[in-house]
């Protein structure tokens, strides 16, 4: 009797290892996370027409390209518990028709401040979606190889998005104004509904424990806080200001863990944060993806106003970082299995380091070859790296809370790049404003600049650019320049992301558990899990 019922327990936990209409759903959620993906990507590559149309300053345009991960950041912790307690499916599916409505706010905003607040929404909806597609690939696969590969898939799929809304952007600038390349998502985004409505279960093993909704609105004013603290500190005159967001976030973020010390259905669970598979692999993951996004950031700026890439060739100069994730996505789920968590991250970082070197060395006469080699870097990095954080904050948080594990990954890839973006955007500026404040008071015409010209040629590249068109005489002198302030201001940038990269690796040296160690506590919390 013993066996036979033992025999029957194991029966359905084979057939519950896969979910009914698998293809579908994973199609669903892939195609959902696609949708995020493609909305973040289209900021970068527009930013020199949005510069251009709007005359902005590079203040600014770092705020366009921003925007979008900056509203995914701050809200993906709350979201993800809404939809723990409330529905998934739900979230999910409201949450990408926000996203149409985003895109289409964002294509129709008539000044560049409204253009921000549009990318901030459109952040904003993809933090319900975002998250939701990992957390139903860890409740509707049973844990072990069949989870591990679901999710391999979708990070490589997500982020080959990455690349290719860079390549889609570029082609629709290519034929059409900079409005079109935020409505490029929204087809795409129909078609998940419709799989999702048809596909995915209503409710499965979701919590039915209240939502800690203090924590949730601490937990997205202290992020909101800390990014922009980040990008007016070290953007010119805003030292001030960013001083006092940095204290608001810091006094709102402790509010925040305090609050969950003491809360009954805590929004973060800090007994399993506070776990070394958990806090390591988000850590690390957390620098690596901020590092990347950052790199991206600054290459397609660099790509398009100093090697004189027009916005399609800079997104197909994107393209060897799909090559990249394509060469590593098999073997991702694979190391992970046979080597740990711990090696498939330093094998991940050593490519991004070695992409980032190679971007130290881009100047104004840069062979593409190199810059493939570090796209194709690039690429490898993300997969690697992406496998091993999904799946072991996942693994290490209970199933009814699982929630928390995947706005952790989100958090990885937006906060990092919120963060990242807002950091590396504002050495940029303000590289770029000193080597061009530099080159004025060097040249032999410097009386004749006025104080709104400097303002002006300091502010960002297609500001100057703008200077230029009105005094063809010198337009030449000042492109020239401006090219060579990008590239200090660029090369500043890269070197402030390899030192992220290099602190990185040393936290997987040392904090993230050997492969022995890890088994280990899986073992545990499957055990106190049953």
């Amino acid at each position: 009797m013993h066996d036979t019922v033992s025999s029957a327990r194991h029966v359905a936990l084979q057939e519950s290892a896969v979910p009914k209409r698998a293809g579908a759903i994973l199609t669903a959620l892939v195609l959902a996370a696609v949708v995020c993906k493609l909305n973040i990507a289209a900021g970068p590559v527009a930013l020199p027409a949005i510069g251009e149309v709007f005359g902005s300053s590079q203040a600014l345009l770092n705020l366009v390209s921003i925007g979008a991960p900056f509203g995914l950041a701050m809200s993906v912790l709350y979201f993800g518990a809404l939809a723990d307690r409330y529905g998934r499916k739900q979230v999910l599916t409201i949450g990408l028709i926000l996203i149409i409505v985003a895109s289409a706010f964002s294509a129709l905003a008539p000044t560049i401040e409204l253009l921000i607040l549009a990318r901030v929404f459109t952040g904003l909806a993809a933090g319900m979606v975002f998250p939701t597609t990992l957390a139903l690939i860890t409740a509707l696969w049973a844990d072990g190889s069949g989870r591990k590969k679901a999710i391999a898939l979708w990070g490589a799929v997500a982020g080959m998005a990455s690349i290719a809304g860079a390549v889609i952007a570029g082609a629709v600038l290519a034929l059409l104004p900079w409005n079109a390349s935020f409505l490029t998502s929204i087809p795409l985004a129909l078609i998940a509904i419709v799989i999702i409505v048809g596909s995915v279960p209503s409710h499965v093993k979701e919590s039915s424990s209240p939502v800690d909704h203090l924590g949730g609105v601490l937990s997205t004013l202290g992020i909101a806080a800390l990014v922009l603290s980040i990008g007016f500190s070290f953007t010119p005159g805003g030292l001030a200001v960013g001083v006092w967001l940095l204290i608001a976030a810091v006094v709102t973020l402790g509010l925040f863990a305090w609050r969950q010390t003491r809360a009954k259905n805590p929004l973060y669970d800090l007994k399993v944060a506070k776990q070394r598979m958990f806090w390591a692999p988000a850590v690390s993951g957390f620098i690596v993806f901020g590092a990347l996004s950052g790199a991206v950031f600054i290459s397609v700026q660099f790509m398009q106003n100093v090697l004189h890439y027009s916005a399609l060739q800079a997104g197909l100069a994107v393209l060897p970082a799909a090559l990249g994730l394509l060469v590593a996505a098999p073997f991702a789920a694979r190391i992970l299995g046979s080597k740990g968590t711990r090696s498939t991250m330093l094998l991940g970082y050593i490519l991004l380091a070695l992409a980032f070197l190679t971007m130290l060395l881009w100047r104004e006469d840069t062979p593409y070859w190199l810059i493939a080699i570090g796209f194709i870097l690039i690429g490898g990095a993300v997969s690697l790296v992406s496998t091993a954080s999904s799946s072991a904050l996942t693994s290490a948080t209970p199933i009814d809370r699982v929630g928390m594990a995947s706005g952790t990954t989100d958090l990885q890839n937006d906060l990092g790049a919120s963060i990242m973006q807002s950091l590396l955007g504002a050495v940029l500026a303000t590289g770029f404003a000193t080597a061009t404040a530099a080159l004025i008071s060097d040249s032999s015409r410097a009386s004749e600049v006025t104080n709104d010209m400097m303002i002006a040629l300091q502010s960002s590249f297609a500001s100057a650019a703008h200077v230029a068109s009105q005094n063809p005489d010198v337009a030449d002198n000042i492109l020239e320049g401006a090219r060579q302030a990008l590239v200090y201001g660029s090369f500043s940038a890269f070197l402030i992301g390899a030192g992220a990269v290099v602190l990185g690796f040393v936290i997987v040296i040392f904090a993230v558990p050997s492969l022995a160690a890890e088994r280990e506590a899986a073992a545990s919390n499957q055990a106190q899990a049953s």
